[in-house]
């Protein structure tokens, strides 16, 4: 049976909002987009992002799919437009635009405990805050990967908000960048 693992970058209060580039995602007049990018901090996951398949929701699968397959320069565009990619979603309709690419259908735990229960490799999520958070409250997540960057946003959408499923967590591994972002793995 294959685990859910949710890689996220995250700043000290826990903003997950737009890591990668300031018009990334400005819900709620969020203005500090590309905040992770100085820290270059994903080229220390060590692989972990390249097996096994990847599990979107809507509006990161967007994101990604906007960004990453105009990007061939980039090994990791590569990467991702070979990995299968599933999503979870109730607005977007087949065929979807990326290559490998299969939409969830029902519940978006249902689809993911069928999918864990059929395929032996992992599931990654990047990013996809409310499907990680969707999926925590029904016990789905098997590992979290934090990449816990070295300050503090104010604002934002946040991993883990207010109001959210309680958890308690053990970590199993971490590290720490040259940049000092803490990549921090914990199970529940």
């Amino acid at each position: 049976m294959g685990k859910v693992v949710s890689i996220t970058m995250v700043s000290l209060d826990g903003v997950m909002q737009a890591p990668g580039r300031p018009d990334e995602d400005s819900r709620g007049a969020f203005t500090r987009g590309g905040w992770a990018t100085p820290y270059g901090a994903m080229q220390h996951l060590s692989g972990q992002a390249g097996s096994g398949s990847l599990l979107f929701g809507r509006r990161t699968y967007e994101d990604f799919h906007r960004v990453w397959p105009q990007r061939k320069e980039s090994p990791f565009s590569a990467i991702l437009d070979n990995m299968q990619k599933y999503v979870a979603s109730t607005t977007l309709k087949e065929p979807l635009p990326w290559m490998n690419s299969t939409l969830l259908h029902g519940d978006a735990a249902d689809a993911v405990a069928r999918l864990k229960s059929e395929h032996a490799a992992d599931l990654v999520i990047l990013g996809s805050g409310v499907l990680v958070q969707s999926l925590l409250r029904h016990n789905l997540v098997d590992k979290f990967v934090l990449l816990i960057h070295p300050l503090v946003l104010g604002t934002g959408r946040r991993l883990f908000p207010d109001g959210g499923a309680p958890a308690s967590f053990r970590l199993v591994a971490s590290k720490t960048t040259p940049n000092g972002v803490v990549i921090a793995t914990y199970q529940p």
